[in-house]
């Protein structure tokens, strides 16, 4: 989970120096269809490409999650900053957390509750950028607040994946996840992949595309069903608290400068969050 949490950081910087070049569901499309042909044969060769309608619906289900998510994430980031789409996704392990209660079940230590609180708390800050007036006047960045919808859909990810996986190889789930969700972009944003005009597109974004589709979506969507039945849906979402300091590491190392010094205690609290996350489960 480190391995994919040190990935996905990655997605929030090179999915804003793409986004304004293609619409976000072609954009998405694009990368999860690259994702399906380079895993296709892999799956193919190791374990047939059979697919029952149990697994077909239930990876549908899945992916209309992720599919909401990932346009939400594009589209979000024309609008505001890596580091605040990395913050707002640390509100994740506590929507994952309320739906793992009411769907499998799953229940939390006081710790994990405070950790995920801490979480809250952090996102808030960096939202607001530290600001009690604009959080009761709910002053919301247009981007942060797209990002915020996609996350709730987000949230829905892990706790699913707990309750529908029916014992099958985390690889053929991942790529018949990632073959829903490409169904699902095709039926949203099919027509206005078709009006593309493709020669235009920038050869940087076809190289960004190409990562986001092997390193952020299929070593990513792999790692994290993997852990997934190991560590259970709060313990995996709780790696997302990661992504604010990784991002603002590569910032650092990429020459975009140091954030407003307003916004970094949000980022250290959401960091204080995970590591009390993580000593909670070590203790249980």
């Amino acid at each position: 989970m480190f391995i994919s949490a040190s990935l996905v950081s990655t997605s929030f910087i090179v999915g804003a120096a793409i986004t304004a070049e293609l619409d976000p569901a072609v954009l998405t499309l694009i990368r999860f269809g690259f994702a399906v042909i380079l895993f296709a044969p892999w799956i193919y060769f190791r374990y047939g490409l059979h697919c029952s309608f149990s697994l077909l619906w239930r990876c549908s289900v899945i992916s209309g999650c992720l599919v909401v998510f990932f346009c939400c994430m594009f589209l979000s980031l024309r609008y505001t900053t890596p580091l605040n789409t990395s913050v707002i996704f640390a509100l994740v392990p506590s929507i994952s957390c309320i739906y793992s209660l009411v769907i499998i079940g799953e229940r939390l230590l006081r710790e994990q509750l405070i950790a995920l609180g801490c979480g809250l708390v952090g996102v808030l800050w960096v939202i607001f950028q530290g600001d009690l007036s604009r959080l009761l006047a709910m002053d919301w960045n247009y981007g942060d607040f797209i990002f915020l919808v996609g996350s709730v859909f987000m949230g829905l990810y892990t706790p699913l994946l707990k309750l529908l996986h029916r014992q099958e190889s985390m690889a053929v789930m991942t790529f018949w996840v990632l073959v829903t969700g490409t169904g699902w972009l095709l039926l949203y944003g099919g027509s206005e992949f078709l009006a593309t005009d493709f020669s235009k597109v920038p050869g940087f974004v076809w190289g960004g595309i190409c990562y986001l589709a092997v390193f952020t979506t299929i070593i990513t969507f792999y790692l994290t069903q993997y852990s997934v039945t190991y560590l259970g849906p709060t313990r995996v979402m709780a790696y997302s608290y990661l992504y604010p300091g990784l991002v603002l590491v590569l910032d650092l190392v990429l020459g975009n400068g140091f954030p407003e010094v307003k916004v970094l205690p949000g980022v250290f609290v959401v960091l204080i969050a995970m590591f009390v996350l993580m000593g909670a489960k070590e203790k249980r």
